[in-house]
């Protein structure tokens, strides 16, 4: 009797423990997607002839130094920042990249240094 007891409680127990597995998989998928999101924006801007002097001077980084840049922590979650500070600019990434405006925002937080939760989003 005691270990059909034991059985029952442990199943109840499994059924109810969070998978910490499936959260990180989760977690490690928004974050390729976003840094996708990112890289393609990052193309959208150095195709515009408006876009890539404003976003160098706000970034202060140099033309050639953009592919180091872009391996540093945050500087992909700064170009969805600079994309998503400027509604026009918005709006036509997310029509040139097929994408709702609302997912370009909502990628910045699964990157590193996009969301206040840092340390949990790396």
């Amino acid at each position: 009797m005691q270990h059909g007891f034991r059985r029952a409680i442990a199943g109840t127990n499994r059924e109810k423990r969070p998978n910490l597995g499936n959260e990180r998989q989760n977690s490690e998928t928004a974050r390729a997607a976003a840094e996708a999101i990112a890289v393609e924006a990052l193309a959208f801007i150095a195709a515009d002839q408006k876009l890539l002097p404003r976003f160098l001077a706000i970034s202060g980084i140099e033309a050639s130094e953009i592919r180091r840049a872009a391996a540093t922590p945050g500087f992909l979650a700064g170009v969805l920042q600079f994309i998503a500070a400027h509604e026009p600019t918005l709006l036509q990434f997310a029509e040139a990249s097929g994408r709702d405006p609302a997912s370009v925002t909502r990628a910045i937080g699964s990157l590193p240094f996009g969301a206040d939760n840092f340390d949990r989003s790396v």
